[in-house]
């Protein structure tokens, strides 16, 4: 368990290693060149603040969390290899440092979110740490055979210095503290994250839950396959996990998936709390649930 700020800025990287890993990122950058939905989801977007010292700092399609705090910064996910720079400069544009981030975690380790990570962990020389399935891809670049999305997820440069975590785990920064929640089934590391935003005494508890849809390779069944033959079950107890979390305020790797900009043009047009429902995570859990039950039937009605 990673319990103090101390130890998590206590890497210093290579000046060596820094560059090599640069050369990295631009090939992981040039392998998402064929990437349908790498324009849209890399659209530029102001940073904002989600609660208290919770902020956005994401594109338009893939979110990037910023916790903050005088001690250093926790950033969750960096979305594409290109987003790094748009992640940084809205950071920057918030009035904090790049440098300043102390922790970089992640959801789940496909491209789309975990592609940015090596690139934004040079510029700021943070920790990297996740479940013990993405820290090996976090280290390799690649996914593994055991991943839904096996022969279609793009590599993503590989990230140094990762740190394994257990379920559970609470990992601090300064004065901030997150909880890791492993919820596996998109990917077998899958894993979701907690912590409490305060702001002239109102406190909300975040939570930065992972993805929850059965997407895979054509020729992947989740109810039948040697690679990750506990797929099922895992988004079961995922499912379960998120719905009992305390949960005021819900963001999701895509924002699409919690209607985040429908809620942010709510309280851009006054609605105070607009950003807060306390029933969003069982909400989530349950479409996951209905999702995961159409799949499973597409599959069993297979000849």
């Amino acid at each position: 368990m990673i319990a103090k700020a101390a130890l998590l800025a206590s890497i210093v990287l290579p000046a060596s290693t820094l560059v090599a890993r640069s050369l990295d990122s631009a090939v992981a950058a040039r392998r998402t060149a064929n990437c349908s939905n790498c324009a849209t989801w890399n659209a530029p977007q102001r940073p904002f603040n989600l609660h208290g010292t919770t902020y956005f700092v994401g594109t338009h399609g893939l979110s990037a969390v910023l916790i903050t705090s005088p001690g250093g910064h926790i950033l969750i996910d960096g979305g594409l290899n290109e987003s790094a720079p748009l992640i940084a400069s809205n950071i920057k544009a918030l009035g904090f440092r790049i440098e300043d981030v102390k922790l970089i975690v992640n959801s789940h380790d496909h491209y789309d979110h975990a592609g940015g990570i090596a690139e934004l962990q040079r510029l700021s020389g943070a920790v990297v740490a996740g479940s013990p399935p993405s820290a090996a891809v976090f280290k390799s670049g690649a996914v593994g055979r055991d991943d839904p999305q096996y022969g279609i997820a793009f590599a993503i440069a590989p990230v140094l210095n990762v740190r394994a975590i257990a379920d559970g785990d609470t990992l601090r920064v300064g004065s901030l503290a997150i909880v890791a929640h492993f919820t596996p089934g998109h990917t077998p590391g899958g894993t979701s994250w907690t912590w409490r935003s305060c702001q002239a005494g109102s406190c909300r508890d975040v939570v930065y839950a992972d993805s929850q849809t059965p997407v895979s390779a054509d020729g992947f069944l989740f109810t039948s396959n040697t690679a990750y033959p506990g797929a099922v079950r895992d988004f079961e107890r995922s499912e379960a996990t998120l719905e009992s979390l305390r949960c005021d305020i819900l963001i999701t790797p895509h924002p699409d998936q919690s209607s985040l900009w429908e809620r942010v043009a709510r309280k851009d047009g006054g609605q105070v709390d607009a950003l807060v429902n306390p029933q969003a995570c069982k909400d989530y859990a349950a479409t996951a649930r209905k999702a995961l039950a159409k799949r499973i039937a597409t599959e069993t009605t297979k000849p």
